[in-house]
């Protein structure tokens, strides 16, 4: 029996990079996969794939720093698939500066959707998970809320943010079957960060003990562990997939 069999997935950011990996991932196992994402050529694409390998996904264009938006795409996936076992909170944006730099508009626009997006998908679908008595929700934070990162003074801030909210919520709805925990990217070869210059790419290499860039899937399979009931027992954990940087 595959380890997602028969279990419905919502995937923010799921059209791209880390989210498209996951969705590819969870169908794989036996999931059927909803993309929520603003890229609707990319995220038709994604469930087309799925949908070629045999399996099932759908997708709905949701702006998730909108509650409106994503309240409305919730009850929308309730009246199809009758409810929502998996929540991975992958959607994300990045608007770099220096805090000299930063303007007030790039920090809260990087707020809306790191982090306010996570509180809203959160909220509108733990309460059809805690109806159901089951549910695992996955937030993707990032080795940065660990350690800092020059230039990301509103992404940093944001990814701390989301370890806190993880917590928090792990003891809230932990006693009624959901649990609530994060992943923590490090560098990860995703197509957007293949294209910095060449040099850039292995002075990031040179940092990581392991020598490498990470995978998109190697962190898809960081989510689909704690997605599965293998690890029914974690509730509340920032499991850092960073090839020891963190170290």
């Amino acid at each position: 029996m595959k380890r997602l069999e028969n279990k419905v997935a919502v995937i923010t950011g799921g059209a791209d990079g880390l989210g498209r990996a996951a969705a590819l991932k969870f169908s794989a196992e036996g999931a059927t996969v909803i993309i929520w994402d603003m890229n609707e050529e990319k995220g038709l694409l994604t469930v087309s794939e799925i949908e070629a390998a045999g399996g099932k996904a759908c997708f709905e264009k949701v702006n998730t720093a909108s509650f409106t938006e994503v309240e409305a795409a919730t009850k929308n996936a309730t009246d199809k698939f009758g409810r929502i076992d998996i929540l991975i909170n992958n959607a994300g944006i990045t608007r770099d500066a220096s805090i000299k730099k930063m303007t007030p508009d790039m920090w809260q626009q990087v707020i809306d959707v790191n982090l306010t997006g996570v509180f809203n998908c959160a909220k509108c679908i733990s309460a059809v998970m805690v109806e159901k008595g089951y549910g695992r929700i996955i937030n993707t934070s990032s080795v940065v809320a660990l350690y800092g990162n020059f230039g990301q003074t509103n992404y940093v801030a944001t990814k701390a943010g989301v370890i806190g909210l993880t917590k928090t919520l792990a003891r809230e709805l932990g006693r009624k079957g959901v649990t609530v925990n994060a992943v923590a990217p490090g560098f990860i070869a995703t197509e957007m960060v293949k294209k910095m210059p060449e040099n850039v790419l292995k002075a990031m290499e040179e940092k990581v003990p392991v020598g490498r860039l990470g995978a998109p899937e190697e962190i898809a399979s960081a989510y689909l562990f704690l997605a599965s009931d293998e690890a029914a027992y974690i509730n509340g954990a920032t499991l850092s997939v960073d090839g020891g940087i963190t170290i």
